[in-house]
């Protein structure tokens, strides 16, 4: 009978031990429940920011489905002939202080034209719809320079389905204006397929460290939020050791309590990520914004985050015990044992090594697929193991330590008695920083092949102005001194460009005939194009380009008859005087072919719908000079466009891979940084009587904050040295992967330590509250 009832007690007794774990929460008094809520919290921020990461796909997804479905440049595809259901679009983009504005200016052919998404109808000429971002800004004082552009009354809002995001600015504007083929593209609907542009093996790489260093900081503070508060823990197990529990009981009742403080960090990081989510929509970070919607939690990876936090919190809660004895007498912990094993410590980033070794040299932009789990393991192995000889290092270093002042001697004497909380409390900051020093030293290896030159020399240029089919002779003139009149332009270089064939030239079906191009300005634009050796106004030049293809007519001569011009044709003789000049790379790199002419050789004022090309030398000190331009050409119509130009440009992908890197980090240093400050608190509260006895015998509370601070700042800095050494070892073997020479990036070395040495500074600061509190005479009472 009585084995009947042990093998029942055997196959049950499991689950009354854990719901009796359970239990002590909620009976332990206190203190116990404000331990659990530490843990909770601790967990909760970490889960939150892991279902944050498992949203990322999502959120990606619904922007480019919305920016998908309002796809209006078909770029390659034909146009569709005019009809009822027909809408003619001119693409009017602009730039206000470096942030993107999209515009496009809309006119109907028929009765029933498409209409975008996040809008109802079209608008009527001269009305205005815009985002709601775009609506404050334009309201603001901080828009008045853009209101120039856009002097339209705002007669609606474009709703959320035709944004990619709330804080993208964003314009439709009505017109009877555009022309077929000119201004405005002719289209019979809104929307292409969702498509996303694949990765190189380089940035797949990038893409997958990232994932890595982000993440892994977080599950390692899960595990250390979920062993707070192990002394009282272990202290109540030694109470049940004493009215008759066994050790396996002990153990079974210490993982129910982990399960519900695990369960409980679930609930609060449900919590927390709906809050977090709802607060999105206010924040624009690298012109990157989502709507609250579009965060939603990938349903596999949310269960495995689900299953995941509480099986690690009974996992750490009964590894935790392995290095206590807990008897029915007391709890045998601060006795000297056994020092930390070092080899298996050692193990986890050889292993690392060992597997990242095969692909030495293996990947490159043009190259196949490889091991993606080999690349992940291998990154996880090493990045585990700054975590787990963290540690060991902090035992190692803070047994040697001794002297000092007071302060020190309290935070010392405390880390060599207990060291591994403090070292498992900044485990995650030294796993992020040793993280971000690989990429950091990925990033600045591989960005020369996605950092480009453009071609572009701003010594003689630095902003462009060109516009198709938007100018006639006659305004050359009140346009190149509108330009002059801008704040901040120094100078003002450009051409007028047309079509140039000969008399009788044929035109194919669609209308095109071979023809050269005539570019009109004076003798210094000129200058910009070809080499001059004497230029006076009259003068007309024919250039020679050796390096360009012949796939234009030939160059007319000497008194031949041509066409200018694509629509009116007007006649005009090639002058006598024509010479020949070599071309030569203009200020944005191009090497134009055709007839370069002086105005006086040219009736300028009889020509119509020619094409400007204007470069202008701006005095960058003055921010309001880019601004001031778009303002000046805008009248001329939607053709109009300003460019800047810069010697280099990054690949977009690149682009947008080293932004999500930094929306990334930021949300992981404020992790971080929290979970940092509730582990700190944590640690006081537990030693609340010890801090009030000190305060009692007449121990300045200035000695006991800077006790404080040094028991984090010695872990931190040991944190730091391990991870300096432990990344850099990381970022070589990367650096060797993609086969790029090894550099050492002293500027995010350094940037990284600081932005730790700064967390830890400012987690000091905000427990000092909480530690004076503590240090009043109340705090000597006990339950």
């Amino acid at each position: 009978m009585s084995g009947r009832i042990s093998r029942q007690r055997a196959g049950t007794g499991w689950i009354a031990d854990l719901a009796l774990g359970a239990r002590l929460v909620f009976t332990g008094g206190r203190n116990g429940m404000v331990r659990t809520l530490m843990a909770a919290i601790g967990v909760g921020l970490g889960v939150a920011l892991l279902l944050g990461g498992t949203s990322i796909s999502t959120m990606l997804g619904e922007r480019d489905d919305r920016t998908a479905a309002r796809d209006d440049q078909f770029i390659g595809a034909p146009e569709p002939p005019p009809g009822d259901r027909t809408l003619l679009v001119a693409n009017v983009d602009t730039e206000y202080r470096e942030q993107p504005i999209r515009g496009r200016m809309l006119q109907p052919e028929g009765a029933h034209p498409p209409v975008p998404p996040g809008l109802t109808a079209l608008p009527r000429p001269g009305e205005l719809f815009v985002s709601p971002a775009l609506g404050q800004l334009l309201a603001a004082e901080e828009g008045a320079l853009l209101k120039p552009r856009l002097p339209q009354p705002v007669t609606g809002t474009i709703g959320a389905e035709g944004l990619s995001g709330p804080g993208e600015y964003a314009f439709y504007l009505g017109t009877d204006q555009l022309r077929p083929g000119s201004t405005g593209v002719r289209i019979d609907h809104f929307g292409s397929e969702s498509t996303r542009e694949g990765l190189d093996p380089v940035l797949l790489l990038l893409v997958l460290i990232i994932f890595v260093v982000l993440l892994l900081p977080i599950a390692v503070f899960i595990a250390a939020a979920a062993r707070f508060g192990g002394e009282n823990r272990d202290r109540r197990l030694a109470a049940l050791r004493l009215v008759g529990a066994d050790g396996v009981m002990t153990r079974r009742i210490a993982a129910g309590e982990a399960l519900l403080g695990a369960v409980l960090g679930l609930a609060f990081g449900a919590v927390f990520f709906l809050i977090g989510r709802q607060l999105v929509e206010g924040i624009t970070l690298w012109d990157i914004s989502v709507y609250a919607g579009d965060i939603r939690p990938n349903p596999a990876l949310a269960v495995l985050v689900a299953l995941a936090v509480p099986s690690t919190a009974v996992v750490v809660a009964q590894l935790a015990l392995r290095r206590v004895v807990i008897e029915p007498l007391g709890v045998v912990r601060r006795s000297t044992g056994r020092r930390r094993r070092l080899w298996w410590r050692l193990a986890l980033p050889i292993g690392g090594l060992v597997l990242l070794l095969p692909l030495l040299g293996g990947i490159d932009q043009a190259g196949g697929a490889f091991n993606e789990a080999q690349v992940v393991t291998g990154v996880v192995l090493l990045l585990v193991g700054v975590a787990a000889l963290l540690p060991w290092l902090v035992e190692a270093v803070v047994r040697r330590l001794h002297g000092g002042s007071v302060s020190w001697q309290l935070a010392i004497r405390r880390l060599q008695l207990d060291s591994e909380t403090s070292a498992r409390l900044v485990s995650g900051v030294a796993v992020a920083v040793a993280g971000g020093i690989a990429l950091q030293m990925l990033f600045s290896g591989i960005q020369h092949n996605y950092v480009l030159s453009s071609g572009h020399n701003v010594n003689r240029a630095q902003v462009v102005v060109s516009g198709y089919d938007v100018v006639d002779g006659a305004d050359v003139g009140p346009l190149s001194e509108r330009l002059r009149a801008v704040p901040g332009v120094r100078q003002v270089l450009g051409t007028l460009d047309t079509e140039l064939a000969a008399v009788g030239t044929p035109r194919d079906a669609d209308g095109y005939r071979p023809s050269n191009a005539l570019r009109i300005g004076d003798c210094q634009a000129l200058r910009e194009l070809a080499t001059l050796d004497s230029c006076t106004d009259g003068d007309v030049f024919a250039l020679v380009d050796h390096g360009a293809e012949g796939s234009n007519p030939p160059l007319p001569t000497a008194g031949q008859r041509v066409e200018l011009g694509d629509r009116a044709g007007t006649p005009w003789t090639v002058p006598a005087g024509i010479r020949s000049a070599e071309s030569r790379p203009d200020p944005i790199g191009r090497q134009v072919t055709g007839i370069l002419a002086t105005p006086d050789a040219v009736q300028l004022g009889t020509l119509a719908g020619l094409n400007a090309f204007i470069f202008l030398a701006v005095d960058r000190s003055q921010p309001e000079t880019i601004e001031l331009i778009r303002n000046a050409v805008t009248p001329l119509g939607p053709g109009m466009q300003v460019q800047t130009m810069d010697a280099t440009y990054q690949v977009d992908r690149f682009t947008q891979i080293r932004r999500g890197l930094f929306i990334g980090v930021l949300a992981t240093l404020l992790l971080l940084g929290a979970s940092l400050l509730v582990g700190t608190l944590e640690q006081l509260r537990e030693r609340r009587r010890m801090l009030a006895v000190l305060v009692a015998f007449g121990t300045r509370r200035s000695t006991l904050s800077w006790s404080v601070l040094w028991q984090t700042a010695v872990p931190v800095l040991l944190g730091l040295v391990l991870a300096i050494v432990i990344g850099t070892a990381l970022g070589a073997t990367l650096l060797v992967m993609v086969g790029e020479p090894l550099r050492l990036d002293w500027t995010g070395l350094a940037g990284m330590s600081g932005i730790a040495a700064a967390v830890v500074l400012l987690v000091t600061a905000f427990s000092l509250p909480a530690l004076w509190r503590l240090l009043r005479p109340n705090g000597l009472r006990t339950e």
